[in-house]
């Protein structure tokens, strides 16, 4: 792995991370989630490599060490987008693309969303889903009101002395990781995003996408929008945007953080078979 940077129209510098294999079958781009970073993917980076794809991963604006970066170091600002709010955040995935592109002539790139990154991510592939040879978008949800969790998210779970961490996964030990993480943060977008950029967040599939496959994996558990939603999402793919191969996968009892869960082999080898069968050798 190596780290990387580069920067933004907007002059905010964005780090991202390398996992580079010899000839690569694809490059898969993974974009993480609010109150996350890219340093939390590394063991799905690991995996996509032993199946020969290469993976870039960004700490997105206000993230990780792109946001210690932006804010001088104080993490009390970590979550807050910067200069050009959503829309400038946003552009970041393409310009992320296109330095994959340049550095891997020919190679087809995969788009990896988790939460907040999936949603992003749906803003960008409704006028830039050509560039993609597949998209996968985890702990996703149908970006209209009712169909995404706007209140507390570990709501359901929780209970006298638990963390607040707990509809992250079943796991314990990534409620307790988390907590002790510097760079991660309480997912709160109003706060952290503002009510203009968070209206900016709904949206509907796009009439015109170009074609793409698209898999959509979430939780049963998963309090963000979960199996309803994302069955919604996948309707709206398929009957608005006249998508053609659209799947989704549900995991029973998973909670939000599917690649974080007690099942998360399960999880990663699924989406790596449902890649393998949609990118040429």
């Amino acid at each position: 792995m190596k780290t990387a940077e580069y920067i933004d129209p907007q002059g905010v510098t964005i780090v991202y991370d390398v996992y580079s294999v010899e000839k690569p079958r694809a490059v898969v781009q993974i974009m993480h989630g609010l109150g996350d970073h890219a340093g939390r993917y590394a063991h799905v980076a690991v995996a996509l490599n032993s199946a020969g794809f290469s993976v870039y991963a960004p700490d997105q604006r206000g993230h990780g060490r792109t946001g210690v970066k932006q804010f001088g170091g104080d993490l009390s600002k970590l979550g807050k987008l910067g200069p050009g709010g959503l829309r400038a955040a946003v552009a970041d995935f393409t310009q992320m693309t296109e330095i994959i592109r340049e550095q891997n002539p020919g190679v087809p790139i995969v788009l990896l969303g988790h939460s907040m990154g999936s949603l992003m991510g749906q803003i960008l592939i409704n006028d830039h889903a050509a560039d993609y040879a597949a998209v996968v978008f985890s702990g996703s949800a149908y970006r209209q009101p009712g169909s995404m969790n706007a209140g507390k998210l570990n709501k359901r779970f929780d209970t006298p002395g638990c963390t607040g961490h707990e509809w992250l996964s079943r796991d314990p030990a990534v409620w307790t990781s988390f907590k002790e993480d510097p760079w991660t943060f309480e997912a709160d977008t109003l706060k952290l995003y503002g009510v203009a950029d968070g209206l900016r967040l709904f949206g509907k599939p796009s009439k015109d996408m170009a074609q793409v496959p698209i898999l959509l994996i979430v939780g049963e558990d998963d309090p963000l929008g979960g199996k309803p939603s994302n069955i919604k999402l996948a309707e709206s793919y398929i009957e608005r945007a006249g998508q053609t191969d659209v799947t989704v996968g549900v995991y029973p009892e998973a909670r939000h953080e599917i690649f974080n869960e007690t099942n998360k082999e399960q999880v990663i080898d699924d989406m790596i078979s449902w890649i393998s069968e949609r990118v040429a050798s």
